[in-house]
């Protein structure tokens, strides 16, 4: 059987689980073992507290007409590199819940386009372009407009493909992209050294995808500025994918040029960061990866960064997230075999507590814009996701009646 205990070791830094979800699921049909798993499970009401925090204080502050405010908090946490536990930025979080009620609205107002009236659509952005006015010589309010038209082109954009969209949604969206183009050079002359304004500059690259701009130039840029956030090397190698902006052999050379300029940070992480989303949304980039080197960035990254988030995502994405498209390409299979394996000594050398968010995050590929309707859904998910590989990990040493228990100080094998 599996049970769970609460972490007799409370740490300000580590969210604390509650005793309501320290009830183990009935998982005895899925391992009928003789052991038991004891391991810590952090609440997932109390995860990411710092970014769901960052994004209703955006919010709040734009609800409350406080844009000096606002600008203020986004500088400041743009200056210091400021993130929350996943990476995301929390300049970042505080422009997104500033503009939420804008985007939200939108992508209300296309949801049915029968009742669909322009005030819907164009109401909420006209009055963040007036506050832009109003605000002339602040880049982090423009740059929260131009986000906002980002998001609002992607609304139009839609989920169709490019063949299948209709004319309407094509111009709308097309007429987004070039209005954020217009506002972050003000942005980028303002605030040269921000790595929230190089982050934008990067996702408008997804409206100009005629252009002859060196895509690996630009996050080359925001890498160098934000050297220790995994994600914008997560995000320019998705954008190095064929699909996109480069080519295979790009994305190769970008990758292992990357890993040398962040090697006195991530060693060989750079590397693995850079194929770390791409080898999963790509069989022939998978099938391509030096797979020795990137098990090596495994080890560099927890050499940097040895906390339990990194410990539970880098464990779910080679239990589960790799594991995505299995049976389509015989190569790319044997990677993500020999990938899948490093889920071993991750789970048995690193793990002490289990984050359920994360594993729940890994079955979806880590996508972000994945909308989460209940936290405590997806979490039980995550929770049941994060046992089977565990289980299956230890499934020996269970069926032979040993307990399998994770404590701060490491596993703990014992009989009964």
């Amino acid at each position: 059987m599996l049970r769970f205990f609460k972490s007799n070791a409370p740490s300000a830094s580590v969210p604390q689980i509650h005793p309501e979800l320290c009830l183990a699921p009935d998982v005895s049909a899925v391992f009928p073992q003789r052991g038991q798993v004891n391991i810590p499970v952090v609440d997932a009401r109390s995860e990411d507290i710092a970014g769901r925090d960052a994004i209703e204080r955006g919010r709040h502050l734009a609800r409350q007409g406080m844009w000096s405010e606002l600008s203020r908090q986004m500088k400041a946490a743009d200056d210091a590199r400021e993130s929350a536990s996943d990476g995301m930025p929390v300049a970042d979080l505080l422009a997104f819940g500033a503009r939420a009620d804008v985007v939200l609205a939108v992508e209300h107002a296309l949801s049915d386009l029968k009742e669909v009236r322009d005030y819907d659509l164009l109401g909420g952005i006209s009055e963040l372009e007036d506050e832009m006015r109003d605000n002339a010589d602040d880049a982090m309010i423009a740059l929260v407009v131009a986000l906002a038209h980002i998001d609002i082109a992607w609304a139009w954009r839609g989920t169709a493909t490019e063949d299948k969209l209709p004319s309407l949604h094509q111009s709308r969206c097309a007429a987004h992209f070039d209005r954020a183009a217009a506002i972050l050079p003000k942005c980028r002359e303002a605030a040269p050294d921000s790595p929230l304004v190089a982050a934008a500059d990067c996702a408008l690259l997804a409206g100009q995808r005629k252009t002859r701009v060196r895509v690996a130039d630009k996050y080359e840029r925001l890498i160098t500025l934000d050297p220790y956030n995994q994600r914008h090397m997560r995000a320019m190698g998705t954008h190095l994918l064929p699909r996109w902006f480069g080519s295979y052999e790009e994305l190769e050379v970008q990758a292992l040029r990357n890993a040398a300029r962040t090697h006195d940070i991530w060693g060989a992480g750079g590397y693995t960061w850079a194929q770390f989303d791409a080898i999963v949304l790509d069989d022939e980039a998978c099938a391509r990866l030096d797979v020795e080197y990137f098990l090596q960035g495994l080890h560099d990254i927890l050499s940097n960064r040895p906390d339990q988030e990194m410990v539970n995502m880098l464990a779910a994405y080679c239990a589960i997230t790799i594991k995505r498209g299995i049976g389509r390409n015989e190569k790319a299979d044997a990677v993500r075999a020999q990938i899948h394996e490093a889920a071993n000594w991750l789970i048995r050398d690193h793990l002490t507590e289990l984050h359920p968010l994360i594993w729940a995050h890994a079955a979806n590929g880590f996508n972000n814009a994945a909308r989460v309707n209940s936290t405590e859904r997806f979490a039980a998910r995550g929770h049941r996701d994060a046992l089977r590989a565990i289980g299956n990990l230890f499934s020996e040493e269970l069926r032979n009646g040993m307990d399998v228990t994770f404590t701060s100080t490491g596993l703990h094998l014992s009989s009964h």
